[in-house]
């Protein structure tokens, strides 16, 4: 299964905001939408970095509260991995647990697609794994 599948049922919408936004300003648009990451974009179509909530207490640890009114591009990943809708599903999440990130932008003809959490695919796997332990008992029972 592929990316496609996780975001045929989320969606392809994807929060977003500009490099020069407060870092406290992104930790009110995480709250407010009760989500990890944002990404940072100057048109909302390129990915020019990405922001999490670990992004900001690490920074906050290293510097101080007064990173709360610096740019959040001071603090974002510059360098994101993406991926694309035809990736597959246990690629992601290998590539998730190596570099120890829970979120991955989606970018396909070089635009922002869409964004897949570590809980959407793992959500997705073990709905996948579900259907396949159905069906085997149901192949099993029915002969």
């Amino acid at each position: 299964m592929n990316v496609d599948v996780i975001l045929k049922t989320k969606g392809r919408a994807v929060e977003t905001v500009r490099p020069d936004t407060s870092v406290m300003q992104v930790a009110a648009r995480l709250d407010a939408h009760r989500i990890g990451a944002l990404v940072v974009s100057a048109d909302g179509a390129s990915v020019d970095g990405i922001v999490s909530e670990r992004d900001i207490i690490r920074a906050i640890a290293r510097d101080g509260a007064a990173v709360l009114d610096w740019p959040v591009s001071q603090i974002m990943i510059a360098d994101v991995i993406t991926v694309t809708g035809k990736d597959d599903i246990a690629e992601v999440l290998e590539i998730m647990t190596e570099r120890r990130f829970r979120h991955l932008p989606i970018v396909e003809a070089g635009k922002l697609a869409g964004i897949v959490s570590i809980g959407d695919a793992v959500k997705h796997r073990i709905e996948e794994a579900e259907f396949e332990a159905r069906t085997m008992r149901d192949y099993i029972v029915t002969g």
